[in-house]
């Protein structure tokens, strides 16, 4: 057997896809499994947006490469969107790339401004692949806490005390995944003067703000955030487009032009009839996030109902489309607690603990499950 390279020896299977194989497993045996797990929308996108991919596929040239930038009208489109709705001004010349997704885009940026030895600035809890693409570009994780007692916001006086000179990129996303916490347009200002003392580049990930969320922030708004800031943001939880996977990324010239020189060699752009969807789906209007988030919300108040089943503790002014609920005192083991729900009750559950150390004690409840099932996981207990 040829051996493999040693970067793998530093990552692990993505804990949802072995998890999700086993859940497999069991519904192939019969169990009748809810998966509360992940949060992939069940809902479908627009009939605009399905429209607008029906009639692409037939255009002239649908089906040949597209341009690594994206369709001109795509990035146009992104642009208006983040005006709109956050009231940044972008250039959709060069300040704007559409990305096959956000995940894409964190190994993009990676590639393309950390060297091996670099550090990267991590969230406990945050998003498992920030800590896999790091070891994967031979850069080495350096996790900040984040704490409920601080609303999960980081505490800049004790980051600034570290030594961060190795610190070339700082991870960061608000609305926060896992537990729904927001961030004051304040504590977005004090990022960015941290990033700049610091000389370190900002990547805001925000896919989530439009999901329960009466106030969508980016950190973009904040004057000369683009000199040390990235945005990433995504069509797959506002619009239902998960599957289609389509993303983008935001900043400034040099820092655009640096991912697409990683961008250029890794792909050959994006299949143009969803590009054609994305146009459609980023010109959608208020009435469509009203009518999502009244999906979610029903969905919310029952997931309320079974985690006060659970006798968890869990914050209501947590936005996003999960619940993220703390443990009854006396459990010390999130994953022991979820497997023994998925065994006894056939209900699973993500563990706090694959979103880091500080994710122990607590569960995340996704709401991508519908009203029906969430009755019936209510009924099991």
């Amino acid at each position: 057997m040829i051996s493999t390279a040693d970067r793998l020896n530093t990552i692990e299977e993505y804990y949802f896809s072995k998890k999700l194989r086993e859940v497999r497993g069991l519904v192939t045996a019969g169990k009748p499994i809810i998966n509360m797990g992940i949060g992939s929308p069940d809902l479908a996108p627009s009939n605009e947006v399905l429209e607008a991919i029906k009639i692409a596929v037939l255009d002239k040239g649908a089906h040949q490469y597209q341009s690594y930038q994206g369709l001109p009208e795509l990035r146009e489109a992104i642009a208006d969107f983040y005006k709109v709705s956050f009231n940044v001004a972008l250039n959709p010349m060069d300040e704007v790339l559409p990305l096959m997704g956000s995940k894409e885009g964190i190994m993009h940026i990676s590639m393309a401004f950390l060297n091996p030895g670099d550090e990267a600035l991590i969230p406990n809890p945050g998003y498992p692949t920030y800590t896999s693409v790091t070891n994967l570009v031979g850069a080495k994780p350096k996790y900040y806490n984040l704490k409920e007692a601080n609303n999960w916001f980081p505490n800049l006086e004790e980051l600034a005390a570290q030594d961060l000179s190795k610190v070339k990129i700082m991870w960061l996303g608000y609305p926060h995944m896992p537990t729904g916490a927001t961030a004051t347009i304040e504590q977005l200002k004090e990022l960015i003067n941290f990033a700049r003392q610091n000389n370190i580049l900002l990547v805001n990930d925000n896919p989530y703000s439009f999901v329960l969320n009466n106030n969508p922030k980016s950190i973009l708004e904040i004057q000369g955030a683009k000199e040390v800031a990235l945005e990433l943001n995504s069509l797959s939880k506002t619009f239902n487009m998960a599957g289609w996977r389509v993303g983008m990324v935001m900043g400034s010239k040099a820092n655009i032009t640096a991912v697409l020189k990683v961008k250029s060699n890794m792909d050959s752009g994006m299949f143009y009839g969803v590009q054609k969807g994305a146009i459609a789906a980023l010109k959608s209007g208020k009435d469509w996030f009203k009518k999502l988030n009244k999906v979610y919300t029903s969905r919310r108040e029952l997931m309320y109902t079974l985690a006060d089943k659970l006798n968890c503790i869990y914050d209501k002014n947590a936005v996003g489309m999960f619940v993220w609920a703390k443990l009854p005192e006396g459990i010390s083991s999130a994953e022991e607690f979820v497997d023994s729900v998925l065994y006894d009750k056939d209900i699973f559950i993500a563990p706090g603990t694959i979103f880091g150390s500080n994710g122990e004690g607590y569960i995340r409840f996704s709401l991508c499950v519908t009203e029906d099932k969430i009755k019936e996981a209510i009924a099991r207990f």
